[in-house]
């Protein structure tokens, strides 16, 4: 594993399914999701091998309680002292207090999420803060919470608006253009919280799923909600 920069305090770490991404402030790191549990070691290497210490990692946001998004949290947190954040909603799911919701699936979709539950289950894993809509993050220069339901019940899109760049967890997908994402436990409001993130008019659009878009951003992001 290694990091991809995609500009200059931006980076993505890759996974077999899903992906993170590391942002970089002038003293701070801030993880966007945590990928499969066990790959600490390999995030923490990762983080190295691009000239950046990982003991400056103050925060992970998670985006949603999916396990390719929540499985190295709490080692990484406790590794370096960092907080774990999350929305309101996804925090009991993420702590294992309450069970993943179910999502409704497209025929064309269950294969796809048969090959999702190949990733390890994530442990239950601490939330140090729960955020709503709206809440500052306390990076980026006024990194900024956006609750987009649908996904999940309290699925979380990051915002920075100094930079350009969203981070939308799955209710976008980058797959061959930027579309709608899958999975969703309700469809016709994981599409209302992709309509609200095209009106932010990114320039730097991050998925969970697929490549970042640097390019003509607002305008793709725009069509695919048509």
């Amino acid at each position: 594993m290694e990091l991809t920069r995609i500009a200059p305090r931006l980076h993505m770490l890759r996974f077999s399914v899903g992906q993170a991404y590391l942002w970089r402030d002038d003293e701070e790191l801030t993880l966007i999701d945590a990928g499969w549990v066990g790959a600490a070691d390999e995030i923490e290497t990762a983080i190295r091998g691009a000239g950046l210490d990982p003991r400056a990692l103050r925060r992970i946001v998670l985006t949603h309680c999916h396990r390719d998004h929540v499985g190295s949290a709490q080692e990484l947190a406790d590794r370096f002292g960092a907080q774990i954040l999350a929305h309101r909603l996804d925090a009991p799911v993420i702590r294992g207090e309450a069970p993943v919701p179910e999502p409704v699936l497209l025929d064309w979709e269950i294969p796809l999420y048969e090959h999702g539950l190949t990733v390890p289950e994530a442990p239950p894993t601490r939330v140090d803060l729960e955020v709503e809509d709206g809440d500052a993050l306390g990076f980026g220069d006024g990194a900024v919470a956006v609750h987009t339901p649908g996904h999940t019940p309290g699925s979380l899109a990051v915002h920075l608006p100094g930079h350009g760049v969203l981070f939308t967890g799955d209710t976008v997908a980058t797959v061959q253009g930027v579309t709608f994402g899958v999975f969703h436990v309700d469809r016709e409001r994981a599409l209302e919280s992709m309509r609200r993130l095209a009106a932010l008019k990114p320039s730097v659009l991050c998925c969970g799923h697929g490549a970042p878009v640097t390019a003509d951003t607002a305008r793709q992001l725009a069509e695919a909600v048509g």
